[in-house]
């Protein structure tokens, strides 16, 4: 799928998929990274949320996912914009204090670089738009002066008790007790978990600094 526009063969499975209209994003997160993807014209918004962006502009719509992914590579090659980001990157990177007006007017500001170069390239099925992406709510969570910490248990074995406040990709801003933990999640994918009104058994933790 990620090859389509350098190839030029679409198979049966993804026809559909690849030929439907596609949006090109740029995305921030937590550490103030910039990433710039794509989403299928079905997964407009979920794609952004489940990749854990903090603030995010959409800025080209094209026709199809071929289109979509040229202009994508020409974003990197010409700007240095990085297409993937690390799911243990993004995590870390909450345990930060975030300024997310900063964060989105950056975002705002880069994003009008993305559309300027793309609107000077041309390319045949793709529109340069300037699309504010809505995150999930909860994020104003982000923004509070309280010290966040890694998880300092493996939350894929044994028992634990989180109050969750929000979630922010695969990873969730929780509290146990009065303290507050950034919980990476990742590590439960494939993974059976029991709800319930379980307990954490944590070691004693340095606050992170500010």
């Amino acid at each position: 799928m990620h090859t389509v526009h350098r190839t030029g063969f679409v198979s049966r499975d993804l026809e559909k998929h690849v030929m439907q209209p596609h949006w090109l994003y740029l995305a921030a997160f937590a550490n103030g990274a910039f990433k710039i993807g794509t989403a299928a014209d079905t997964r407009k918004w979920g794609r952004l949320a489940e990749q854990g962006a903090i603030c995010a502009r959409y800025v080209a719509h094209s026709d199809d996912g071929k289109a979509v992914r040229v202009a994508e590579d020409l974003v990197t090659e010409s700007m240095g914009l990085r297409q993937a980001v690390r799911s243990a990157a993004k995590a870390a990177s909450l345990c930060l204090p975030i300024d997310v007006e900063k964060l989105d007017a950056a975002t705002a500001r880069r994003a009008a670089q993305v559309r300027e170069m793309l609107t000077g390239a041309g390319i045949a099925g793709c529109t340069p738009i300037d699309d504010r992406w809505t995150p999930p709510a909860g994020r104003e969570a982000l923004s509070e002066n309280v010290s966040r910490v890694a998880y300092p248990a493996d939350v894929a074995t044994g028992s634990h008790g989180l109050a969750i406040r929000t979630c922010v990709g695969q990873a969730v801003i929780a509290t146990v007790d009065d303290d507050t933990y950034v919980v990476d999640l990742a590590a439960l994918k494939g993974r059976r978990i029991e709800l319930g009104a379980f307990t954490s058994d944590l070691p004693a933790v340095q606050s992170a600094l500010f």
